[in-house]
């Protein structure tokens, strides 16, 4: 065998030697890559049905909570009413004024707390969360505060209409709720401000108010109420972004858009 057909052989081999390893790691990566990308699509999966688990459990506790008011309405409130009715019968029919007194009051508790039957049968029937927009639901959050005269709400949003699933809706109320609640109570705040805004990636919540403020590192030691928003932010995919110092505290939470 001559010199030129042993270089040619030697390069031929060497050429297909290349292609070999090339082949070897054109495999490698693409097996990577569908791997990447068949668990990127197991963790999406896990996701949706982690908030259909959850949106599921919200659901059957709010029809839990219904059930309840309607019993309470239906039988312990209509047994009440009849117990007002006899009392107010046996005042009628008394005649000594000492007998007559006691009996008025014991219709007064009666009725008293008939009212206050009447007020949790409905606040536990209320449907609002599933009926209204997530829009109308912070509005009437607002109106509540603004009525206590104690510290003044300003609600502002951009949105004309926004649906999302009720497990948002849900989530993003009570975050609201907590923080307003919290600013109330600690931060002795003049002012509250709730704004709700959409852009083609996100819906976003701006909550702030301009009281004393406080450590934010407190929230991961005795911060209870922050850690229930943080948790119920990160249980919709949200972000969570908390600000606080002497001149107000702000969070921010922001969800991708097509929730």
């Amino acid at each position: 065998m001559g010199k030129t057909e042993y270089l040619l052989i030697t390069i031929v081999f060497n050429f297909l030697f290349l292609l070999f390893i090339v082949a070897i790691i054109s495999y490698v990566l693409q097996y990577k890559r569908k791997k990447r990308e068949h668990l990127q699509a197991i963790e999406s999966q896990n996701d949706l049905h982690q908030k259909e688990l959850l949106a599921i459990q919200l659901e059957m506790q709010q029809k839990t909570m219904q059930e309840i008011g309607r019993e309470i309405h239906d039988n312990i409130g209509q047994k009440l009413t009849l117990a007002s009715l006899y009392i107010q019968n046996l005042i009628y029919e008394n005649k000594k004024q000492e007998g007559s007194e006691s009996i008025e009051n014991i219709n007064t508790i009666i009725n008293d707390s008939l009212s206050d039957l009447r007020q949790l049968s409905k606040t536990l029937t209320d449907d609002s969360i599933a009926t209204k927009s997530l829009i109308a639901l912070l509005q009437t959050e607002c109106q509540k505060v603004n009525k206590l005269k104690k510290c003044g709400i300003t609600y502002d949003t951009e949105i004309q209409s926004n649906n999302v699933n009720y497990a948002t809706k849900t989530m993003l109320l009570r975050i609201a709720q907590e923080f307003i609640q919290n600013s109330l109570k600690h931060a002795d705040c003049k002012a509250i401000q709730v704004n709700l805004s959409q852009n083609n990636s996100f819906i976003i919540m701006e909550l702030s108010d301009d009281g004393h403020g406080f450590d934010t590192n407190t929230i991961n030691s005795n911060g209870s109420g922050l850690q229930n928003m943080k948790k119920r932010t990160e249980t919709i995919g949200g972000q969570f972004l908390l600000e606080s110092n002497t001149g107000g505290t702000s969070l921010t939470i922001k969800l991708p858009s097509t929730l």
